[in-house]
């Protein structure tokens, strides 16, 4: 069952230098019970599109639905149903934490009081504290536990571990695979590709407002290359530089003293072959991280 779906959503904003395209023609479905990753470098279009989720800005053309209502007609009702971090967070700087907890429950006609007390424990916030004495990291806790704590059907939360240590970028990561266990579904906004990597079943690659791809973290992470450190004694590595990259599947040869690195793109025999006359001392394979296969994918692309 699809939770979010776009039709054309687009959105144009007039300048005075002309109209900007911030979103063009978005097409996307996620799923009943995704953690759903929205990847682009900052100004790609993510926080437009969470806009146009919640009603809080109109598309120029196209639709949004989410739950099978519109976005827009429907956004009332569906506020209820969504818990909602902003990339830029601001919260009542004169209220307590634990104010803010009970104003947001009022509005939302009320919250579990025990639930609250275990997310609090869990995000180890001081809900005694006003928001103005919170550091960065710990009014974003407070802004994930508003989110978090009427259990929504749907997460809408975008860049949510800004500020947080990796500690706490843990715990992040294991409320979000709790939620999804329950059901739920998380939509994720973030430029962080090892925080989408770690978390997320599908992502979506967005940049300057068009979607560039969508897919499984499971099918990305499979990469058709390696990184290959190759350590050598009495050898010309010099010499050995240009042989190397002559060899099939090679490329991207470095050479530091008796240290070689290199990507590798095919089967390994042919490299194998191309050092059998050398002394191996040590041989390391490393798989590309998630940034460095969207780099292969998109980072010569100027569109």
């Amino acid at each position: 069952m699809a939770i979010i779906e776009t039709e054309n959503l687009s959105k144009v904003y007039t300048t005075g230098d002309g109209a900007v395209r911030a979103l063009d023609n978005l097409n996307l479905s996620v799923q009943q019970g995704e953690i759903f990753g929205y990847l682009g470098p900052n100004g790609a279009g993510k926080t437009t599109t969470i806009r146009l989720f919640l009603d809080l800005i109109r598309p120029t053309t196209g639709r949004a639905t989410i739950f099978g209502l519109d976005a827009q007609a429907d956004s009332v009702a569906l506020h209820r149903r969504i818990g909602f971090l902003p990339g830029e967070l601001n919260l009542w700087r004169n209220l307590t934490g634990q104010e803010v907890v009970n104003f947001v429950g009022r509005v939302r006609g009320g919250y579990d009081a025990a639930y609250v007390r275990r997310l609090v424990e869990r995000l180890q916030l001081d809900l005694k504290l006003r928001v103005r004495a919170y550091s960065s990291g710990n009014r974003r806790k407070l802004g994930l536990l508003v989110a978090l704590m009427n259990q929504p059907e749907l997460l809408i939360l975008d860049e949510p571990t800004n500020g947080l240590d990796p500690l706490m970028q843990q715990t992040f990561n294991d409320l979000m695979r709790e939620a999804q266990r329950e059901g739920r579904t998380v939509f994720l906004s973030s430029h962080v590709l090892s925080e989408v990597q770690a978390i997320c079943d599908r992502v979506a690659v967005l940049r300057a407002g068009r979607l560039q791809a969508v897919e499984r973290i499971s099918d990305l992470t499979r990469a058709e290359f390696r990184w290959v450190t190759v350590r050598l004694r009495d050898t010309d590595t010099a010499r050995l530089d240009t042989a190397l990259a002559a060899v099939p599947g090679v490329s991207d040869v470095t050479v530091n003293g008796d240290t070689i690195r290199l990507r590798l793109g095919g089967d390994f025999d042919p490299l194998l072959r191309a050092l059998s006359d050398c002394y191996v001392v040590d041989l390391h394979v490393r798989e590309p991280s998630l940034e460095e296969i969207f780099l292969t994918f998109y980072g010569d692309r100027t569109d």
